[in-house]
């Protein structure tokens, strides 16, 4: 099997590093910008390419991990697709965006949160997978039944709903972390210090369901705890992280008692 990755940012990195390891035939890698992804073909020893005419035309799989917005444009510059399976690894685009191109194409998304820099194992890496034929899919999921034991079919508007939660569970989460840790450096104590704490909310959504797992203030509906801590967030003139306190205060607790 012949594999080009085009794309060289924190998915195709990663990525790239995961087929190599794998040996699963990757033999070029493109981006548009030939000194960022320099470093990474050299490591890996594969061909580098800055021009989307010169994309090999003879490999099995095309592996898009562009920017959702730069996909597109990039695809219109593309010479020639042939007969190889075209994917890419959105969680939010439709694979149909390769429709007026090809008629070999589907999606490879891994559900996780990449850096460029911090290793990570695909193996345990939900591969969420759609493809546009039988045909397609069965050269897709062996490729990606040798990167991951967590291997799943699913439609684009169930993807979509997945990427739409993975927001709230990662992003969103982090966002909050980051707040976190301009509290605690207003109150001049270290970041570190939270950390046991976030380690043990994450382990326990492992054993119980995150309803069950919730505890604070919030949940036992506690007004006293809430106003002090929204009054010393407005102290610091702070109105947009008291509105995100209360909203999600307010959601807590409406979960918790059963109206939502």
């Amino acid at each position: 099997m012949k594999i080009v990755v085009l794309g060289a940012g924190n998915v195709g990195t990663q990525l790239s590093r995961a087929l190599h390891e794998k040996g699963l035939g990757l033999c070029q890698i493109y981006n548009r910008h030939r000194d960022r992804a320099a470093a990474l073909a050299a490591e890996l020893g594969c061909p580098l390419t800055d021009d989307v005419q010169c994309l090999r035309q003879d490999a099995d799989i095309y592996v898009c991990t562009l920017k959702d917005d730069v996909l597109d444009d990039v695809l219109r510059q593309i010479p020639i697709f042939g007969e190889g399976l075209w994917v890419h690894t959105s969680g939010s685009l439709p694979m149909t965006v390769f429709a007026p191109y090809t008629r070999h194409y589907g999606v490879l998304y891994p559900l996780q949160t990449f850096s460029r820099d911090r290793a990570v194992s695909f193996e345990r890496i939900p591969l969420c997978l759609e493809a546009s034929g039988r045909q397609e899919m069965q050269l897709l999921k062996p490729l990606a039944c040798s990167l991951s034991s967590n291997v799943r079919e699913m439609s684009s508007d169930q993807r979509a709903g997945m990427h739409l939660a993975a927001v709230f569970a990662c992003n969103f989460v982090n966002a909050c972390y980051a707040v976190a840790g301009d509290v605690m450096q207003q109150s001049e104590l270290d970041f570190e210090l939270l950390l046991p704490l976030i380690e043990e909310t994450a382990a326990k959504v492992h054993r119980s369901l995150p309803d069950l797992a919730q505890t604070g203030p919030a949940v036992r509906g506690d007004r006293r705890i809430i106003d002090r801590h929204l009054s010393l967030l407005e102290s610091w003139r702070q109105p947009l992280w008291a509105d995100i306190y209360r909203q999600l205060s307010e959601l807590i607790y409406t979960r918790h008692n059963g109206q939502i």
